[in-house]
């Protein structure tokens, strides 16, 4: 038995949550929108997932590796840990309604 291409991934797989910052929400406007990732997940499968999930047309995919940072917590140093973003640009005429400012 042979398989052809990738099985297919589910959302809760590729997707954390929309991440949410001033900068993120001035996207809006530009049919920009930033999505928390899996750090597994790929350009392919951000798409593929974000255009089924909210039905949608994908123009572009951008992903993002945010480094960690240092928290001092009191006399104690530590890091507040790296995480994966994508920067989805839809369509003309496409939005998704969850993520209005």
């Amino acid at each position: 038995m042979t398989f052809s291409g990738k099985q297919s991934v589910d959302a809760h797989k590729v997707l954390r949550s929309f991440y949410v910052s001033e900068k993120a929400s001035t996207g809006i406007s530009m049919n920009q929108y930033v999505f928390r990732v899996f750090d597994s997940a790929n350009k392919s499968e951000v798409k593929k997932e974000v255009a089924k999930l909210f039905n949608v047309k994908v123009k572009q995919v951008k992903m993002l590796n945010m480094p960690r940072k240092r928290r001092d917590l009191g006399k104690h140093p530590g890091f507040k840990s790296g995480f994966k973003k994508a920067v989805v640009v839809l369509e003309e005429g496409y939005a998704i309604g969850q993520a209005k400012p």
